[in-house]
C-alpha cells in the first residue's frame, strides 16, 4: 500500500509456532470450506437494521426466564479448567464458542523507528471505561514471543483500534493469512491507511468507527497447567482520539448509528456474525417498578445465593 513501510524480517521459527498452533487448534470444521460455502445461500445485502420488540414484550417483576421454564428442564456439566489430560487449546475453543458475541479490534500498529507496520484482527478486545477512555486487547504468548503488533505496540505506545463493519469483513480476514515474513498486510488487504493525530500509526479509512490509542500498561500470564510458560498479554490503551465517519454520527458527536456502522462480531472457530436487529429496554426505575414488585412480594431482603 503506497505510503505505508513494509514489515521488517523476523524469524521464521516464530511465524513456523503459531501456524502449528493454529493447526492443532483446528478452528476449521470443515474439510474444503469453499464447497461448504458454496452449498449455502448467498449474502442478504437486502436486509437492513430493523428494530424488533423483545420476546415478550409484557414480562411483568418475578416472571424469570421468557421460554417458560424450558431452561430449567435441563441439567448442566461443569468442566474444570485443568482437569488432568485437558488441553488447554479445548479451554480457548470452549470460550470464543460460549463467549459471544466479542467485538473485533482491528488493530494497527507501527515500529518506533517507522520501518515495520502491522494490521490484525484481535477478538479479545473490550472497552472497559470512559473517563478516561480504556481499552483492552488481549494477545496470545508472551513478551518473549511477541508477534509483530504487540512488539510494535510496546515499542512505539502507539496504536489504533478500528471496528470490523460488514463492508470489509473478507478484507480484514486476509490479515491472519501466513503469509511470509516481510510481506504488508495492507497491500493484501486493499485497504486503505489515513493519517491520525495524535498517533503515528494509521487507521483505516474504510473503518466507519476509529480510536488513537496510548498504551497505558500491560500484564502477562502464565499458564497454570505449565508453570512457567507465558501464555497471554493483556495490553490497556487509552483512547486519545476518535474519528467518527460523518454519516453515521449523530449531531452531538454521542451516538453512532447501528444502521451505519453494521459491525461485524466473533463468535466461535471460524464463525462471524452480523448484526442485523435490535431490540431497547429502557433500564427500570425503582418507583415504577415497585408498583408491581411490592404488591407482589418480590421486595424482599437479600439472603445468602440471592
Amino acid at each position: 500500500m503506497s505510503g505505508e513501510p513494509q514489515q521488517k524480517q523476523q524469524d521464521p521459527s516464530a511465524h513456523e509456532q503459531m501456524m502449528d498452533s493454529e493447526k492443532h487448534v483446528k478452528r476449521n470444521p470443515h474439510g474444503n470450506f469453499k464447497e461448504v460455502e458454496a452449498s449455502r445461500p448467498p449474502w442478504r445485502s437486502q436486509d437492513g437494521w430493523a428494530f424488533t420488540q423483545t420476546k415478550k414484550p409484557d414480562w411483568k417483576p418475578g416472571e424469570g426466564a421468557n421460554d417458560g421454564g424450558e431452561s430449567l428442564k435441563h441439567d448442566h456439566v461443569d468442566i474444570d479448567p485443568y482437569q488432568d489430560g485437558r488441553p488447554a487449546t479445548f479451554n480457548y475453543k470452549l470460550l470464543i464458542s460460549a463467549i459471544i458475541p466479542r467485538p473485533i479490534g482491528f488493530v494497527s500498529t507501527r515500529s518506533k523507528d517507522g520501518t515495520s507496520t502491522n494490521l490484525a484482527p484481535f477478538s479479545y478486545t473490550q472497552v472497559v471505561n470512559h473517563d478516561p477512555p480504556v481499552f483492552i486487547v488481549g494477545y496470545a504468548g508472551g513478551f518473549d514471543k511477541a508477534k509483530d503488533s504487540l512488539r510494535n505496540l510496546m515499542e512505539s505506545g502507539e496504536c489504533t483500534i478500528n471496528i470490523i463493519s460488514e463492508h470489509f469483513i473478507e478484507a480484514a480476514n486476509a490479515t491472519a493469512v501466513n503469509a511470509p515474513y516481510g510481506v504488508s498486510e495492507w497491500a493484501l488487504t486493499g485497504l486503505t491507511p489515513a493519517p491520525c493525530k495524535d498517533v503515528k500509526a494509521s487507521r483505516v479509512k474504510e473503518s466507519i468507527f476509529s480510536v488513537e490509542g496510548k498504551l497505558m500498561d500491560t500484564k502477562e500470564f502464565e499458564s497454570r497447567g505449565t508453570p512457567g510458560k507465558k501464555t497471554g498479554v493483556l495490553a490497556i490503551i487509552e483512547g486519545v482520539r476518535f474519528w467518527a465517519r460523518e454519516d453515521a454520527v449523530n449531531e452531538d458527536r454521542n451516538l453512532i448509528d447501528p444502521a451505519v456502522l453494521r459491525p461485524m462480531s466473533r463468535l466461535g472457530g471460524i464463525t462471524y456474525g452480523r448484526l442485523l436487529e435490535g431490540i431497547e429496554l429502557p433500564r427500570p426505575d425503582w418507583e415504577e417498578y415497585k408498583k408491581e414488585a411490592e404488591p407482589a412480594g418480590l421486595a424482599q431482603p437479600k439472603r445468602d445465593g440471592q
